[in-house]
């Protein structure tokens, strides 16, 4: 499955929920990630995640797509890392 996440996180947890996700996904920009992963990964991912977060205070958004294939992505600018490293 492709995975573009969102998130929002007070100070405290964000630089956590970052590290979290450049395990699994590709960073996009500022609190935003993409990427493919397997089934096990992304139940793996949410996990951690919610152990992160505050969940009265956080929001994290997961968009999930069965694949890339029938999607086009439009970027404009450069940006501010390089795309397909995954920590």
């Amino acid at each position: 499955m492709f995975v573009i996440l969102v998130y929002d996180a007070g100070v405290k947890r964000d630089p956590k929920i970052l590290k979290t996700c450049r395990k699994y996904l590709n960073w996009i920009q500022n609190s935003v990630f993409e990427g493919e992963l397997t089934e096990g990964k992304f139940k793996k991912l949410q996990h951690e995640l919610r152990d992160i977060i505050n969940a009265q205070e956080d929001y994290i958004v997961i968009y999930v797509l069965s694949s890339q294939r029938y999607n086009s992505r439009i970027t404009l600018g450069k940006p501010k890392v390089e795309e397909g490293f995954i920590l």
